[in-house]
């Protein structure tokens, strides 16, 4: 299982997510659900997220043992 990193890492940045929504063409749903962790971003956008965060791909999920 996946824990998403996402939303603490934005709101560390520097961007405002109106920002991050416009250059990775994605709707504010969708970024608010890869921070909550309702989805993730295709390999492509993690990527590019990753960027403009300043982190590593790796450091926008942290791995979880379930039970």
């Amino acid at each position: 299982m996946l824990k998403s990193n996402i939303g603490p890492l934005i709101k560390q940045s520097k961007y405002k997510r109106e920002y991050l929504q416009k250059v990775l063409g994605v709707s504010a749903n969708t970024l608010s659900n890869w921070s909550t962790g309702k989805s993730i971003p295709s390999l492509e956008k993690a990527f590019q997220l990753a960027e403009l965060l300043g982190v590593q791909v790796d450091d926008l999920y942290d791995k979880v043992e379930e039970g």
